[in-house]
């Protein structure tokens, strides 16, 4: 499934979910905070609604929208981001076995390591960027091929079709971590995989202000209904509010993911041309190694994150970070304002380089943005 016709991605993402209230004509979707829903007569419930764990309408308007967005069959909104892979990684048995990006958000693999130590799977980490190696990697058991392009914090770009391919040659689910490019600059489904996670904190919701994530699935098949279970049986479904909020933000997801990319791509160019910084991490610099890969996969930019590191080492990178005044120092990305983390002391298991900055680019006009790192690396 891809987008609705006749319409573009600008005009579904602001109509999807968000029909006039039939009860009192409201625009803004009313949200329903009420945890039970009152039978009929005979007992039964015509009006699909029974037990807000189970089901809300809140949560059914954004699972629609993003199902849609993403061009998936059906999509589970999650309480977090961490819950959307927990989910995916509850449909491996004992003795399954998992592929996983060596350089990826550390929740993501922490979450396959707790799997792993509690249920018996088994897991392998290697660099996605390399076909032959993930090739190498699989195993009879395989069970699952996961990948996270671009990844987090080093920007690595992992071409989704041709490990899509080699999953399902192998029997294997290839699920996609979309966060940081959404589905504005890149449909893993359309590619080949079988599902899409985000942590809808992050873009989706794009204001700092609401936690929560999604599994976007292709089909209605074996992997939905592990999800599905693990929404509703395992607790991890988002409140009324929270489903509220991010439909609220829908709207201007195209606007504000292709506006940050733009800003992006100009301060990496000021970046790669600096003499304090001896390393640009961005996709959309012609000098990436894997821009070949994310110039085809992507469209309409390369997203908002990019990361650097500062010449001088882990001393000078923290210096640079506490002199900002504009980019906010916080763990997080893809919201309106710009942040700043020093990624290797907030997470030092992370295996980082000491002196890498990573930068989530807002929506702060592009040479105010460049002029505060300027003043921060010059000092």
């Amino acid at each position: 499934m891809t987008h609705p016709a006749p319409f573009h991605l600008e005009t579904w993402a602001v109509h999807l979910g968000r029909e006039v209230d039939a009860a009192t004509g409201a625009v803004a979707p009313p949200i329903v905070l009420s945890t039970t829903f009152e039978r009929d007569a005979d007992g039964s419930h015509v009006r699909s609604f029974t037990y807000t764990r189970d089901d809300n309408p809140n949560r059914r308007a954004l699972e629609t929208a993003l199902a849609a967005l993403e061009g998936g069959a059906v999509a589970v909104a999650l309480s977090s981001g961490n819950a959307a892979t927990s989910a995916v990684l509850s449909a491996l048995r004992p003795g399954d076995h998992a592929v996983l990006p060596a350089h990826s958000y550390y929740g993501s693999r922490k979450a396959a390591q707790i799997a792993q130590a509690q249920r018996g799977i088994t897991v392998t980490l290697v660099d996605m960027r390399d076909p032959q190696r993930v090739a190498q990697a699989m195993r009879p058991t395989t069970r699952l091929v996961w990948v996270e392009t671009p990844s987090n914090p080093l920007l690595h770009v992992t071409d989704i079709a041709a490990i899509a391919e080699l999953a399902h040659r192998h029997g294997a689910w290839c699920v996609c971590d979309n966060t940081f490019a959404t589905p504005v600059l890149q449909n893993p489904l359309q590619l080949g995989a079988d599902a899409v996670t985000h942590a809808t904190t992050k873009y989706i919701g794009g204001h700092s202000d609401v936690l929560g994530g999604v599994v976007v699935l292709r089909e209605r098949g074996e992997l939905f209904e592990h999800v599905k279970a693990y929404q509703v049986s395992g607790g991890a479904a988002p409140s009324p509010f929270d489903c509220w909020l991010l439909l609220r933000s829908l709207p201007t997801l195209p606007l504000r993911v292709r506006a940050q990319s733009e800003r992006a791509l100009q301060i990496a160019r000021f970046l790669a041309e600096h003499p304090r910084v001896h390393a640009v991490h961005y996709p959309g610099l012609t000098t990436h190694p894997d821009h070949a890969i994310a110039a085809r996969q992507m469209r309409g930019g390369f997203g908002g994150m990019l990361a650097f590191q500062v010449r001088g080492g882990e001393a000078a990178a923290s210096k640079v970070a506490a002199r900002v005044r504009l980019f906010t120092r916080a763990t997080s990305l893809g919201s309106v304002e710009s942040l700043i983390e020093h990624r290797a002391l907030v997470n030092p298991d992370d295996h980082v380089p000491r002196d890498l900055l990573r930068l989530s680019i807002g929506l702060e006009h592009t040479e105010d943005l460049i002029a505060d790192l300027a003043q921060a690396l010059a000092a």
